[in-house]
């Protein structure tokens, strides 16, 4: 079966409606969403998701975790999956994930309206609990996750999914596409240290165990120890805790939350080395006893290099202001990337602001991201159906 068909063209005030819809349910008198992963309002958006669909003609569903899917009626698939999430953090902006599941449910209903050879072939997914801010989650990824265990994603050939970057580099490079290379690793620690409590206004500085003091050079220090390592890298101390705390106390112990991310694993470890060289450098000088504990580590994620190269062909085909990169967020992607192709595409963020009501971005690049997406998802089909579907005959 060939795949090749003229490219259609999104349906472009139906994209920014639902947008817009989709952005209403869970909102606050901020103007903020509060779309929490199984809250009445998240499970209100996966229910408008689901009808949106089946109005179409689609066939839709829930798995068992509370991801919503759909697909042309009668179908047997492979599929290409596509979609993002439609949870949020508190008092979160419109487009995060939200965007990727509504340009996911246009390009299907794209195709299935033209009757194109590929909607046979195309699932969406609205991902449950991407951000892990739910009581109870353990850290969020949780419907990625759940698939990459189910036997449903043995139906599936590739993934690619669309996102705003949630930071601001593309607008200060002036990018309208960004096809993604991958998502960094990220790593946490929790730095522990203990001194000696004493009175700060009798005890000179050269007589104290100030634990205190570890922590704070440490966190002041972390930036350059990310930067040495890779330019690209960043790091954070989110965290700082005394005891006792006390303006006239010398801290007997402190602790501290530290997170770096990096593009690769090796960069990961070439940080971790320095930290922990110079934490055990800091704590020997103040005659401390310090620990450096890793609490979490995500690998970072490569993506496919040859649905990436279609997505990358099918951005410059849509604009000259287009560049690869790394994505410095999380997403569903880079669990899924452990088991299918993957590939990403980012839409610009103006001003850098995520995770905010003052999330934005320009209705002509929402438009054109999911263009590019459509594009993108007919030409993965192109490359990779027609052998796929040749050994589905020979094993038939």
């Amino acid at each position: 079966m060939s795949t090749t068909s003229p490219l259609t063209q999104i349906n472009s005030e139906r994209l920014l409606k639902d947008i817009n819809r989709l952005a209403q349910i869970g909102a606050g008198a901020d103007g903020a969403i509060y779309r929490i992963a199984g809250n009445d309002a998240d499970m209100a958006a996966r229910d408008w998701i689901d009808k949106t669909m089946r109005v179409t003609g689609l066939h839709s569903y829930y798995d068992t975790t509370g991801n919503v899917f759909s697909r042309r009626l009668n179908t047997s698939g492979p599929w290409l999956l596509i979609g993002s999430h439609s949870d949020t953090v508190p008092a979160a902006g419109h487009l995060d994930g939200a965007y990727g599941v509504i340009a996911a449910m246009e390009v299907l209903r794209t195709l299935h309206e033209h009757d194109h050879p590929m909607a046979d072939h195309v699932e969406t997914v609205a991902w449950f609990d991407e951000e892990g801010v739910m009581e109870g989650s353990k850290g969020g990824l949780t419907g990625s996750t759940a698939l990459t265990r189910d036997p449903h994603v043995d139906d599936l050939f590739a993934y690619i999914e669309l996102h705003v970057e949630q930071g601001p580099r593309m607008e200060r490079a002036g990018l309208d596409l960004s096809p993604v290379t991958g998502i960094v690793g990220v790593r946490r620690y929790t730095v522990t240290v203990t001194g000696q409590a004493n009175h700060a206004g009798t005890t000179p500085f050269e007589l104290r165990q100030d634990a205190g003091r570890v922590v704070t050079r440490v966190a002041a220090e972390l930036k350059r120890i990310c930067q040495e390592a890779d330019p690209a890298s960043i790091g954070n101390a989110g965290v700082i805790s005394f005891d006792p705390a006390a303006a006239n106390v010398v801290p007997g112990a402190a602790r501290v939350e530290l997170e770096i991310r990096a593009g690769t694993d090796e960069i990961l470890d070439a940080i971790e080395r320095s930290l922990t060289d110079f934490l055990f450098l800091v704590a020997t000088e103040e005659v401390c006893a310090a620990d450096l504990e890793r609490t979490s580590a995500k690998p970072a994620a490569v993506f496919d290099e040859r649905v990436h190269g279609i997505v990358e062909e099918a951005c410059r085909r849509h604009t000259d202001r287009c560049q690869p990169l790394v994505s410095y967020a999380g997403h569903d992607a880079s669990v899924i990337s452990t088991r299918l192709p993957t590939a990403m595409l980012f839409v610009p963020s103006t001003g850098g602001f995520s995770h905010s009501n003052r999330e934005h971005t320009a209705d002509e690049h929402l438009v054109l991201g999911t263009q590019a997406l459509l594009d993108a998802v007919v030409r993965t089909g192109e490359a990779m159906l027609p052998q796929l579907l040749s050994q589905d005959l020979v094993t038939a």
